[in-house]
């Protein structure tokens, strides 16, 4: 394994509070485990996927009679009057609502005597397996902590290790997460915590205050030394080594669930090593299904290094490939085919009240599932398709309660196993894209693997619940085309509204994004039922709704409007870049497809970086790089991650939403949220650089950054079912190329790099488009020739 996919600090998590965000990160889609690093006093927070305490809901109301009074007010230009009317019906009726936290199922503690003072610490994360390591030098011996959580035999594993003259003591022990990471003073903590020992297992439990148990078990096999139960713990001395395997379970009762876990532990083998091994070849399968590299050199430097030299203005090309790493590494660790989806804070939550820990489908859900398609991990999608069919029946009552309408209505937060409006905000209310974005992965999915049985049984069901919400929504205006009210732009505010960043207004007619996304859903519910031979009677019908969305409309300066409304303004002092959407993340207007309207929404972003810097997040950011990347600008995606680097990332490389530390990018707030979005969306806005592709299009490198001399990436995998592998070198000019098809033989219109000047064994057309190019299950090699100098177009 090489330095390029490992993560090393030359400290221990260091915050006064809350030292898990300083944490290193391991996980296996299901349970995490996030190790601190001390030395003397070891802390590993564990969670679960499943474990999420806190929420509260009544009955969702029915306001849906109140829609044709907020319609009319919002028609008079009496917003304001309008913006509170849904919310306030919900109070008034008794609505009680708050949104579910992840629960830290506890903390586990190792207590090691220190004989001399430490010498040669490190931590290191080694992200092709997931192993921690914590190690040091005490006097003449080398001890070593390692951790991983095994995805194949669902189980934290840990190992202490000597060489040298010393032996191992250490304390060992469970208990409940550390009280004093909660911001909320009222919050009731978890009781009836207990801890039992014996000379070879520790079990632990506490309950919440629904009366269900929550806990963990910790089977010890020492070696080479003693081990004995005491009031405080495990008591280990002078053993060789000292290996720890643990269990958690997150509701239930705790003595059928201690002996359930209890029985699972003895028969995992005592043998860390083969256990890595078994759970690495799971892990690999998925973290080297693609790779990055830019032929960095300091891969070896620490992460401290590294962000040292992005201060000073670029992050280098090692922090670029790590980051990319890193963001695939968190998805792989907090995801998997039959769990819950990655959440905001991944599977390592440790505040028990903790600010936005949930699944937003306004932006964020979506960003974190970005990459997962084109980094050819599709598997990973899953559980975002399971756990929104799960709810269904949920956002089925939502549509009807909120808005008298049939279909679906996702709220933009919500947590497992409530589907339900739990955000009573008239922002959150009045945004009804959620369903549609949703079914942009589904449609999405079944392009990149070609599963037509996945689109027949999966992604049309859900694509035609969505455009049913639309049919009863959407009502006509004077013109003919459907007027949606009310709306709201995700999370902005109309500028004649907004009075500076603590004002919030988001009530209005006609976002861009509300047409834009039910534009797209109706053009793939056609596109797919036709393709799968369904909905034939249906298909008229949704012609006929996609002839009455309004186009698309432009501001004087020639950028596109977010509101097309004349009673509302624009406002470029934002965050959220939801107008853009039919560039990107959807594929509707492309610079070939329509150049003007293409340059309009190009307009439209260049405004929102360059006017609206202290209103960025570190999520915004990366969305931008993004954004940038599929406008062919990759100098401007790569500068959004250099800002990126320097205002919103950790020294354990996690993200923040804003930059805690007050250095003027970013929104002003008094404490910075774990949002691992930003993350997951560095990731996707690499594979965006070097690969985009439509239906029967392929674009190669359409945004490489000119910093990017050399380096290879793939297998990617492009809509059509089509794996790409890239390899360049500016300096060489050349590029090689390797294509596969997985769904058949097909015919594709190949897009070469703006800089590319010829193809080895032919012509190159002006145009740069080899059209008709036919791709096959036998790799097919191309090798072309590029410029020295590359000139953004």
């Amino acid at each position: 394994m090489t330095s390029k996919n490992r993560i090393t600090m030359h400290y221990p998590a260091a915050w006064w509070r809350s030292k898990w965000r300083e944490a290193l990160p391991s996980g296996n889609g299901r349970i995490g485990a996030a190790v601190y690093g001390g030395v003397q006093e070891e802390t590993v927070l564990l969670n679960h996927e499943d474990a999420w305490w806190g929420g509260e809901a009544s009955p969702l109301p029915d306001v849906s009679g109140l829609l044709p009074e907020v319609r009319r007010l919002m028609q008079e230009n009496r917003v304001l009057e309008a913006h509170p009317l849904l919310s306030q019906a919900l109070k008034d009726q008794g609505y009680r609502a708050k949104l579910d936290s992840p629960l830290p199922i506890g903390d586990f503690k190792i207590v090691m005597p220190l004989r001399r003072a430490f010498k040669a610490y490190e931590r290191t994360l080694q992200m092709e397996t997931g192993e921690v390591t914590v190690s040091w030098t005490d006097g003449d011996t080398s001890f070593e902590r390692k951790l991983f959580v095994s995805r194949t035999a669902d189980t934290i594993v840990a190992e202490i290790r000597c060489k040298g003259p010393q032996r191992i003591d250490a304390k060992l022990w469970l208990q409940l997460h550390d009280r004093s990471d909660c911001r909320n003073p009222a919050l009731t903590f978890p009781d009836h915590e207990e801890m039992r020992c014996t000379s070879d297992t520790i079990l632990y439990a506490a309950r919440k205050p629904d009366g269900c148990d929550f806990g963990a078990i910790a089977r010890v096999i020492v070696r080479g030394g003693h081990s004995a139960a005491t009031a405080e713990g495990l008591a280990v001395t002078e053993a060789d080594s000292v290996l720890v395997l643990i269990k958690l379970f997150a509701a239930g009762d705790r003595e059928t669930e201690w002996a359930r876990m209890s029985a699972e532990l003895e028969e995992i083998p005592a043998d860390y090593d083969g256990l890595l091994a078994e759970h690495s070849l799971e892990h690999g399968r998925l973290f080297h299904a693609m790779s990055f590299d830019l032929r960095a050199e300091g891969r070896e430097l620490s992460n401290e290094a590294l962000l040292m030299q992005a201060y000073r203005g670029e992050a280098p090309a090692a922090l670029v490939e790590k980051m990319w790493a890193f963001g695939r590494y968190l998805l792989i660790s907090s995801s998997r085919a039959n769990g819950q989806p990655c959440h905001l804070y991944g599977l390592w939550c440790g505040d028990y009240d903790a600010m936005w820990a949930f699944h937003m489908v306004n932006e964020n859900l979506q960003m974190m599932y970005w990459q997962a398609l084109s980094g050819n991990m599709p598997e990973l999608l899953l559980a975002v398709f399971q756990y929104m069919e799960r709810l269904m029946d949920d956002f089925r009552l939502n549509a009807k309660q909120l808005y008298g309408c049939r279909g679906i209505f996702i709220p933009a937060p919500t947590v497992p196993g409530f589907g339900i409006l739990k955000h009573l905000s008239p922002h959150i209310i009045h945004w009804t894209g959620g369903a549609g974005w949703v079914a942009q992965h589904y449609y999405d999915y079944y392009l990149y693997t070609g599963d037509l049985q996945f689109l027949k049984s999966r992604a049309l069901p859900f694509m035609r619940e969505a455009a049913l919400f639309y049919e009863d929504f959407f009502t006509l205006d004077d013109r003919g085309y459907y007027l949606s009210a009310p709306s709201n732009s995700p999370e902005n505010t109309p500028a004649n509204y907004w009075k500076g960043p603590q004002s919030s207004m988001g009530t209005t007619l006609n976002a861009t994004m509300d047409f834009a996304i039910a534009k797209e859903l109706l053009t793939h519910l056609i596109e797919g039922a036709e393709l799968a031979g369904l909905y034939s009677e249906e298909i008229p019908k949704w012609r006929t709704m996609l002839e009455r969305i309004p186009p698309y409309e432009l501001t004087e300066d020639g950028a596109v409007r977010e509101w097309m409304h004349p009673f509302f303004t624009e406002n470029d002092q934002h965050r959220h870049q939801s107008h853009v959407y039919p560039v990107f993340p959807g594929t509707e207007i492309t610079r070939s497809s329509d150049p003007r309207l293409f340059q309009a929404f190009v307009t439209s972003i260049q405004k929102r970086l360059g006017l609206g810097l202290k209103e960025q997040t570190g999520w915004s950011l990366a969305h931008m790089a993004n954004n940038y990347a599929r406008m062919g600008q990759g100098d401007a995606a790569l500068d959004c991650l250099d800002i990126l680097s320097r205002s919103c990332v950790m020294n354990n490389l996690m993200t923040l939403h804003n930059d805690w530390r007050s250095m003027g990018i970013g929104v002003g707030m008094s404490w910075a949220p774990v949002q691992l979005d930003a993350n997951m969306g560095w990731t996707s806005a690499i594979q965006e650089m070097l690969l985009f592709s439509v239906p029967g299009e392929l674009h190669l490198m359409p945004a490489r950054p000119a910093r990017w001399r050399s380096g290879s990436a793939g297998p990617m995998l492009a809509r059509g079912g089509i794996a790409c592998t890239l390899a360049w070198d500016a300096e060489e000019g050349t590029l090689d190329v390797i294509l596969r098809s997985f769904t058949g033989k097909q015919r594709i219109s190949l897009f070469l790099p703006h800089e590319a000047v010829a193809l080895v064994g032919g012509e190159l057309p002006f145009s740069r488009k080899l059209e008709q190019v036919v791709i096959t299950e036998e790799e097919m090699h191309l090798q072309i020739r590029i410029a020295q100098r590359t000139d953004e177009k």
